[in-house]
């Protein structure tokens, strides 16, 4: 009677082993079904290649894309204009005021004004020999005034002359100043353009593979790109230029605050004689 009963209880375990396997096959093709449909969203489309090349990435931009990057392209090609001119506009500067500093004090030393006054008409691009020429042109023409008069239009004079060289010392800095605050925004906006075309195209399109927005999330990575390249050297050079400019400035009060000494001492020597 035992042997049934064995018997019995094997088929019975069968039985349950092939429901379990039935039922584990059953979850695991509902598991295939949507591990499909995820991989077919990711690769669904892959007929339509996205390239990532320059040419690729601007074919693949939108209008409003192309202009933002039309525009970052000019600011670029402007800043980096202004930061040339810049650089080579202070190294001539500071080369001719470290040639001619010593020259014209060595006249004014000896007491040869017309020398030192044609000293510093040979140094123009020395942001020292615009001061010093300004200077001495009005101590020249304002001998025959008494001293006090004389020193007050000679300090006049020198700080007019500090004006306009700091003005032409400064010139271009605001672009940079403009382009290193505004280029970031102007990427930005070409990020949400291109965040807008990507879902349209998911909108629109029979597909909904990543190869459908691999367009618009390309333009919007790549304005961004584009914003961030052209601010960053800008305001780096902006910095870097106004640095010099304020000690250019240091320069010249200190030559200005030496030349009116200098002719105070002229006309005290005047008026002893």
């Amino acid at each position: 009677m035992r042997v049934p009963s064995n018997r019995k209880a094997v088929a019975t375990h069968k039985k349950l082993l092939r429901r379990k396997d039935s039922v584990i096959l059953a979850q695991l093709a509902h598991f295939a079904s949507h591990s499909a449909a995820n991989l077919a969203f990711f690769f669904d489309g892959e007929e339509q290649q996205v390239s990532f090349t320059i040419g690729g990435l601007w074919h693949n931009m939108g209008i409003l894309a192309k202009g933002v990057a039309v525009i970052l392209f000019i600011e670029s090609i402007w800043s980096l204009a202004v930061m040339i001119d810049r650089y080579l506009y202070f190294r001539a500067a500071r080369q001719q005021s470290r040639e001619f500093a010593p020259r014209v004090a060595g006249a004014l030393k000896d007491g040869k004004l017309e020398e030192a006054i044609k000293i510093s008409d040979r140094n123009k691009k020395s942001h020292l020999a615009e001061v010093v020429t300004a200077g001495l042109a009005e101590f020249r023409s304002s001998q025959s005034l008494p001293a006090e008069l004389a020193i007050d239009s000679c300090h006049r004079a020198l700080d007019r002359a500090e004006a306009i060289v700091h003005a032409k010392l400064k010139r271009g800095l605001a672009v940079l100043a403009t382009i290193g605050a505004t280029a970031p925004f102007v990427g930005l906006f070409g990020t949400v353009v291109g965040i807008l075309n990507a879902f349209q195209q998911i909108a629109t399109a029979k597909s909904s593979g990543i190869a459908t927005v691999a367009g618009g999330i390309s333009e919007a990575l790549v304005t961004t790109a584009f914003g961030l390249v052209v601010a960053i050297p800008a305001v780096m050079a902006f910095n870097y230029f106004t640095g010099r400019v304020e000690a250019f400035d240091v320069e010249m009060d200190n030559s200005s605050s030496e030349l009116t000494d200098y002719f105070i001492k002229q006309n005290q020597l005047s008026q002893k004689r």
